[in-house]
């Protein structure tokens, strides 16, 4: 017997690294889920990978529309939501001085406003005891130079968490946030170069980056039951990297 056996779960984001890693464990722990992706060809390929119990529909969660679209499928399809994920996000180093307003606008359009619309649009289809949870990151836990606007963009979830498990508390929802350390992923090779990853991984107490598993299995953590406890959680992942 899986831990999300008759679940329905949605990932948006999940075509690729932390969030795919953590839909496939979904799905073997008895799970149907729905995983986004802005581009078609790498949302085909993931849900290949998954295999089974899996649809996947194209949007960018920063596109209203295309949130309307996911729920719509969603509603027609399955009629529920047990597990919602916000995991898609973005991150770039800019650093103070060279700030645009198409970084600010991009990084906290996704980031930020998207995740919030994403929950929004959910909440006529979340079930009575669901978990919604949020990827944050590390790096609003920390000063990392060139990395404001994107910490800045994931600090304010855990805002909304404290907010919105509140405002659900009636319906027994549970709102948490998720924050990754450094994690070895398609998008990280494209943000970080090699010097950058090894002085990361000279952070980390183990000495080398996490796995998208390792993300995965704290995702099934907040989506399942053995969570019920666990309420406007801020979830550091990353081997000590924030604690020292």
């Amino acid at each position: 017997m899986g831990k999300l056996d008759g679940k329905v779960a949605v990932v948006t984001g999940g075509s690729s690294g932390m969030a795919l890693a953590s839909a496939k464990r979904f799905v073997e722990e008895g799970a149907y889920v729905f995983i986004t992706g802005r581009r078609q060809e790498t949302l085909d390929e993931a849900v290949k990978s998954i295999g089974r119990n899996v649809t996947g529909v194209r949007g960018d969660a920063a596109n209203l529309a295309d949130l309307d679209r996911l729920f719509d499928t969603v509603k027609r399809e399955t009629g529920k939501i047990d597990v919602l994920y916000a995991s898609a996000g973005t991150g770039e180093a800019v650093p103070l001085g060279e700030i645009t307003e198409q970084h600010f606008d991009a990084t906290f359009g996704l980031n930020t406003r998207g995740t919030l619309f994403t929950v929004q649009k959910a909440l006529p289809l979340l079930s009575d005891g669901a978990s919604i949870f949020m990827t944050g990151s590390v790096a609003s836990l920390k000063g990392f130079p060139g990395y404001s606007v994107y910490a800045a963009s994931k600090a304010a979830l855990h805002a909304f968490a404290r907010g919105w498990l509140n405002e659900l508390k009636a319906r027994n929802i549970r709102v948490n946030v998720l924050h990754p350390g450094p994690i070895a992923t398609p998008m990280q090779d494209q943000v970080l170069t090699e010097e950058a990853k090894r002085m990361f991984e000279s952070l980390i107490p183990r000495g080398t980056m996490g796995r998208p598993e390792e993300i995965a299995a704290a995702a099934l953590f907040l989506a399942s039951d053995d969570s019920s406890f666990v309420n406007g959680l801020e979830l550091s992942v990353d081997g000590g990297f924030s604690a020292i």
